[in-house]
């Protein structure tokens, strides 16, 4: 099934001046940066319709575009992955520049063109406005303030066609307030307390947001956290996030708000599609986020975890920072467990555990191993403070995924030695370090399994 979205909103183009900074300017106090390289990208609700721009999702962007080169090299950009209708002749191409340096951003540089009369209205082209509504499942209005959203026009059309298809309206504090009747509409904490009439927590604001704006659901993002829902008449329910992402977290809305609207076009509720979207920019943003693959997170988020430490490692080491790694089973969480990852965190700048899948614990332990699930025994590792990313492996050691990852250093418990483990000369080829860390006696998943069995069941 071909889920067809139609994105309207207001375009950017967006670059990023990538570099090292290694001295200091001899006649101000600022860095100076040696350029390395210059990328550029599709911004705004072009880059809401790009990363919707995946198998199973036909997307048609409707905007306004300018006539300057720019626009030329966006058109470029956005034509190579969705479908573009211009119905609207922008003043100029907004662009955003950042400068960065080991992946921090170091400056912004902001060109807004504004209009020479900013009272003239631009004639839209409502006609194909109204063909590109005929034919979508769902539309989502991705407002950037640029003028697009609030024309007279275009908003009369919104109006008209809230009722007729699942629309989400994603809103932006200088931009228009989502028509009444949308499906969904997605302000993020500071958006939501910004267009409120009362403040208050995410929990209340987003059912006051859900009647101000007579929308059949609002979801309020909270950044890591979460995301609180009101839909229908129901209080807010809150979903959170699976595990703290730290890093660059552009388009993470983006990203958000286009999954909601795709999963609503394909027949979801709003609190089911709010939940596969939270999964979604979960599994986007542990891939790596604007710099991943373009179908990057539309698999579970258990399923991306090589990635989420792929992209820890290569923060921590862009920082300058140590990784450790260790690995194990995990089937049965205990003291000792607890005991080795927090020895283990303090050895470096994080920490990434190498879990066995199923199968390999099935290998290892027989039939009835392992108790708990691998999304659950993650899920467990991933709320732990001392633990950064997880990854999981399937053969019987972590040794291929170590080769891949290559932390700098590996720990096991003191139960073991360096010589029994196969681990030993993988690490050491790269240059890493075997720690062993504290083992508590008596503390196995084992015993524990044992413990729990009646003992008339233990001795048959």
């Amino acid at each position: 099934m071909t889920v067809r979205v139609v994105v309207i909103g207001d375009v950017l183009l967006d670059r990023d001046i990538n570099g090292d900074v290694d001295r200091v300017c001899p006649d101000a106090p600022v860095p100076v940066l040696e350029i390395g390289d210059v990328d550029e990208r599709a911004g705004g609700a072009g880059l809401a319709a790009s990363l919707l721009a995946r198998p199973g999702i036909e997307v048609q962007l409707v905007t306004a575009l300018a006539d300057d080169e720019p626009a030329k090299r966006l058109s470029a950009l956005l034509t190579e992955k969705v479908a573009v209708t211009s119905i609207l002749t922008a003043p100029g191409t907004r662009c955003k520049t950042r400068v960065r340096s080991a992946g921090q951003s170091l400056l912004r540089l902001d060109v807004e063109p504004t209009p020479e009369d900013p009272s003239a209205q631009e004639p839209c082209d409502v006609q194909a406005l109204e063909a590109a509504l005929e034919d979508a499942d769902a539309v989502l209005v991705s407002d950037y303030a640029g003028g697009l959203v609030s024309h007279p026009d275009v908003h009369r059309v919104l109006r008209r066609w809230a009722s007729q298809r699942a629309v989400v309206w994603d809103p932006h504090p200088r931009g228009a307030e989502p028509v009444p009747g949308v499906t969904l509409a997605t302000p993020n904490r500071a958006e939501a307390r910004h267009f409120c009439d009362v403040p208050g927590e995410p929990d209340q604001l987003v059912v006051r947001l859900r009647d101000q704006w007579q929308a059949w659901a609002v979801a309020v993002t909270d950044g890591g956290n979460g995301v609180f829902t009101a839909a229908g008449g129901g209080p807010a329910m809150f979903t959170p996030t699976p595990f703290d992402h730290h890093g660059d977290a552009c388009g993470a809305g983006d990203r958000f708000a286009g999954t909601v609207a795709a999963e609503l076009g394909a027949g979801a509720t709003a609190r089911a599609a709010v939940e596969s979207a939270v999964a979604d920019t979960a599994a986007w943003l542990a891939a790596g986020g604007v710099s991943a693959s373009p179908d990057a997170g539309t698999r579970s988020t258990w399923s991306t975890q090589y990635d989420d430490a792929e992209s820890v490692i290569r923060r921590v080491h862009a920082g300058g920072g140590k990784v450790v790694a260790t690995g194990g089973c995990f089937d049965v969480l205990h003291a000792g467990h607890i005991a080795s990852l927090e020895a283990a965190r303090k050895l470096g700048d994080a920490l990434v555990v190498l879990v066995n899948s199923d199968d390999s614990i099935r290998r290892l332990k027989g039939p009835d191993r392992p108790v708990n699930s691998l999304e659950d025994r993650c899920q467990v590792l991933r709320s732990l403070r001392c633990v950064d990313a997880v990854a999981v492996f399937d053969d019987d050691d972590p040794c291929a995924l170590l080769d891949k990852l290559r932390p700098d250093i590996w720990t096991k418990g003191g139960d073991y030695t360096a010589d029994m483990l196969p681990e030993t000369p993988v690490v050491s080829g790269w240059g890493g370090r075997v720690v062993l860390v504290p083992y508590l006696a008596g503390r196995s998943t084992t015993s524990i399994l044992n413990r729990s069995v009646p003992i008339d069941e233990r001795t048959l």
